[in-house]
C-alpha cells in the first residue's frame, strides 16, 4: 500500500471537501498539526489556499507546497 501521494492526489483531496488532517511547515519553519480542517478556497495563481480549522473555526492561508502530509500520508512534489 502507498504511503506516499502526489501534490496533485493532494489538491484533489482538499477540493473534494471532506475535514482532513494536515501537517505543515509555517513561514517561522515551525511544524503544526491542523486536525478535522477543510479547504475553502484556492487561489492557482498564488499557490495559496484559505483552510477552516473545524473545531476553533479560524480560517488560515497556507501555501500549497508547505504541506507535507495529509492524512497519515507523505505528500511529494
Amino acid at each position: 500500500m502507498a504511503r506516499q501521494i502526489h501534490i496533485s492526489t493532494m489538491r484533489a483531496m482538499l477540493d473534494a471537501g471532506d475535514p482532513v488532517d494536515i501537517r505543515l511547515w509555517t513561514r517561522s519553519g515551525e511544524i503544526q498539526l491542523w486536525r478535522n480542517c477543510v479547504s475553502l478556497r484556492y487561489d492557482f495563481r498564488a499557490g495559496t489556499r484559505n483552510i477552516k480549522l473545524l473545531d476553533s473555526r479560524q480560517i488560515r492561508k497556507v501555501r500549497d507546497v508547505c504541506i507535507f502530509e495529509i492524512n497519515g500520508l507523505e505528500v511529494y512534489l
